[in-house]
């Protein structure tokens, strides 16, 4: 088990002092009632017992605790980014924008408001998992709904049909844009709210989980004057960062890079970026058709949804222009076979498509904490076949280096299939069984990736179950 259940403190508890107060005092709430807050201490101190009275304005009791019990309670429960520690934020108190501020400086990817029949509450998504931060009573939750849909743009009184809008949020330190998606569910509205950070100064191709092989091979598609680069995985896999990363080696001062994204998660100077409005008709393909006009050298589309946009991009490729395009498929093969389901002729994929690659990001084990122990039958699925040199494996643990989760940081990992001669005449012929013709050239796939993270204790098997199916 990765973190104790007595290290667990309910959401409604958490909410009621900043993670800052509670490293501050070393304190951590374990008890509301009667308006009275018990948390446990270093010390039973009257004058920090005072100080807190007057802090939160509440009665408040001190329960004494070993510093052991303190510093995995906050580890587990209260999270700061070392990163962002010490940076200023420029909000006033209140409670949505504290929010959004807590969100942005431990690192959350997403932010969900939800609402149920009894109580609503605020979830972060943090390395690519869910976890419940506050609980919001029912009264408030149309209130906050309604002030966040006000600062997107968006209609307060449309509560029957989704929604989508921006927030553009100025602090001291940084500025950044958040997107807000509603959705009408049973008891009232979902708002989910993406961060997206504006700097893609840090974003290198190097950076990003490549093997050296891998990055080789990528590196040559790309730079192929015409063609489409095809990135494919779920949501959240790091599709978009490879993308930027892409543009961001091909923007030089004789290239007019075009790019249509819905939404611009980053700018880049240089590249002349278009947001995605389908409400007034700029969508994909009207906007690439547009685009075939403006004397490019290299489009990118956010995300080819439909046969539409496909045949477009095809198009532009066929033109002599290099198109970049994220599209969502299991592996790198599939996206050919989601291409023909589009009812793409089968010769035009052929003459178009430079490279396919699939990307996945793994939570990589934290090296403070992590454990190895002795491989067992049921750790894998019945139907893998189990290395013979793979004789042990490494498990997460938790300590306060990994807010005791286990997991310190994630790694991308990749399956690049070039197109060559051979693939393009599978292609043409509609023959798309080509375990064989990877197994030959020694192509390294994603479950070959996950293995090699098993073998290095870099993952858990847990983490990478799904790729070994």
């Amino acid at each position: 088990m990765i973190v104790k259940e007595d290290f667990k403190i309910p959401a409604n508890l958490t909410q009621l002092i900043s993670s800052e107060q509670a490293y501050q005092y070393n304190i951590v709430p374990i008890s509301e009632e009667n308006k009275t807050i018990t948390f446990k201490s270093l010390s039973i101190d009257q004058r920090l017992k005072q100080e807190l009275q007057i802090l939160l304005g509440r009665p408040i009791e001190l329960v004494k605790t070993s510093e052991s019990d303190i510093k995995q309670c906050l580890s587990s429960n209260f999270r700061i980014r070392a990163n962002t520690q010490g940076k200023t934020f420029n909000y006033s108190n209140d409670f949505l924008e504290d929010l959004l501020s807590t969100a942005k400086s431990i690192g959350s990817s997403d932010i969900h408001f939800e609402t149920y029949e009894h109580r609503c509450r605020v979830r972060f998504r943090l390395d690519g998992k869910l976890k419940e931060y506050f609980i919001i009573n029912k009264e408030e939750y149309p209130v906050i709904v309604n002030k966040l849909k006000i600062k997107a743009g968006l209609d307060i009184s449309e509560k029957r049909l989704p929604q989508d809008g921006r927030i553009t949020i100025k602090t001291v330190s940084e500025e950044f844009d958040i997107r807000v998606s509603s959705l009408p569910i049973l008891h009232g509205e979902k708002l989910v709210l993406r961060i997206l950070s504006k700097d893609a100064d840090h974003i290198q191709l190097d950076d990003l989980g490549f093997s050296v092989d891998e990055l080789k091979s990528y590196l040559e598609t790309i730079k192929k004057p015409n063609g489409i680069v095809l990135i494919s995985g779920p949501t959240g896999s790091g599709k978009t960062t490879t993308l930027y990363a892409t543009l961001k080696l091909l923007n030089t001062e004789t290239t007019n890079v075009l790019t249509i994204e819905d939404p611009i998660e980053y700018t880049l100077e240089g590249i002349n970026q278009v947001q995605l409005k389908e409400n007034i008709g700029l969508d994909f393909s009207s906007t690439l058709r547009t685009f075939l006009r403006q004397d490019p050298d290299v489009i990118m589309v956010g995300e080819i949804r439909d046969a539409k946009t496909a045949n477009m991009a095809i198009r532009a490729a066929l033109t002599g222009h290099l198109v970049l395009s994220t599209i969502h498929t299991n592996s790198a093969w599939a996206t050919i076979t989601r291409l023909v389901d589009m009812d793409i002729a089968p010769f035009l994929i052929a003459s178009t498509l430079n490279v396919s690659v699939a990307q996945r990001l793994i939570r990589k084990l934290c090296d403070h904490c992590k454990e190895t122990t002795q491989l067992v039958p049921n750790d894998f699925p019945s139907s893998f076949l189990v290395p013979k040199e793979l004789k042990e494996k490494s498990i997460p643990v938790g300590c306060d280096h990994c807010y005791y989760t286990g997991y310190s940081g994630r790694k991308a990992i990749y399956e690049i299939i070039p197109i060559t001669k051979e693939l393009v005449s599978h292609i043409k012929d509609n023959t798309l069984e080509i375990d064989d013709y990877i197994s030959e050239r020694n192509i390294v796939t994603l479950k070959d990736n996950a293995i090699e993270l098993i073998k290095n204790g870099i993952t858990s098997i847990d983490e990478v179950y799904a790729l070994l199916i």
